[in-house]
């Protein structure tokens, strides 16, 4: 029934997989010898992190952060609001933020500067996606899955209005489904 909203899949269950994996072995090497602990950057990332924290062959911690920039549109509004802040005390640790897709940069950029004040002994970025043609923001990625073009996508936990979430693989939305 999703799949008649899709007009095109960027990247499939395989490719994701594969992707993963590879990020996770940077992870391994960066982080030799060392504690991770991953803080997921709610909702969209949470497929790719339970992905991802399964192949990290290293001692990890998870947490959870919910926050928003976009309301109930399509694009963000600029306007950051923690919703769900984190549970444990990240200072002294290793942090590794996991996000879904980095678009404008507004939220990860505040988000970032934000966790720093909390004095982790390091905190480097994590995103499946990249869209760099949205880009308003300065925001560095230490790992990056894949860079896309400017198009609304879902599945593997982004959304659409709460929806498409659990299409196994990354799909470009029908404009006439969202209005663009």
């Amino acid at each position: 029934m999703l799949e008649k909203d899709i007009q095109e899949v960027l990247f499939s269950e395989e490719a994701l997989a594969k992707r993963v994996d590879e990020i996770a072995q940077e992870i391994n090497r960066d982080y030799e010898g060392k504690e991770v602990m991953l803080i997921s950057v709610l909702r969209g990332s949470f497929v790719f992190m339970a992905d991802l924290c399964r192949r990290i062959d290293l001692p990890c911690t998870v947490d959870f952060m919910s926050v928003s920039s976009y309301g109930g549109g399509t694009s963000s509004t600029g306007q950051v609001q923690i919703t769900k802040d984190l549970s444990s005390d990240i200072a002294g640790k290793d942090i590794i933020v996991i996000e879904d897709i980095l678009d404008s940069g507004n939220t990860l950029s505040y988000l970032l500067k934000l966790l720093e004040q909390r004095k982790p002994n390091s905190i480097r970025l994590c995103t499946l996606l990249d869209k760099p043609d949205r880009r308003v923001k300065p925001v560095t990625v230490t790992y990056s899955g894949f860079t896309i073009p400017d198009a609304f996508v879902v599945g593997y936990g982004l959304d659409y209005d709460q929806k498409y979430r659990n299409l196994p693989y990354i799909g470009i939305l029908k404009p006439e489904v969202y209005g663009g």
